[in-house]
């Protein structure tokens, strides 16, 4: 009902439901996890996953990026390198965004 009183709320919450369905889907991969840090680790790829996915980027390339060049990076001593690597900048390869994405780009939308 809140959707009534203000008009910048969804009438749905369809997005949200599609987001976290992979996160179900994945809970039955972590119970075979061997380890805690297993999981953890599992965890950590899947937010970065999806983290790039609702960027508007290809999971795959993205994480090609990533893993050749953060390993090259100083950033624990410099950890602002880290921001032009986040999937929300600007400054991402192009082979990073997704094709529907440089396809809508392309069509205006």
């Amino acid at each position: 009902m809140n959707f009534l009183l203000d008009g910048r709320i969804p009438i749905s919450n369809n997005m949200s439901e599609v987001s976290m369905k992979a996160v179900a889907v994945a809970r039955k991969n972590f119970l075979f996890s061997d380890t805690p840090q297993g999981a953890e680790a599992s965890a950590l790829v899947f937010s970065i996953i999806e983290t790039a996915k609702a960027n508007g980027l290809d999971p795959y390339e993205y994480l090609v990026h990533i893993f050749r060049n953060l390993p090259n990076l100083d950033f624990h001593n410099k950890p602002e390198l880290l921001e032009s690597h986040m999937p929300w900048v600007d400054t991402l390869p192009e082979l990073c965004y997704a094709k529907k994405t440089r396809k809508e780009a392309e069509e205006g939308k």
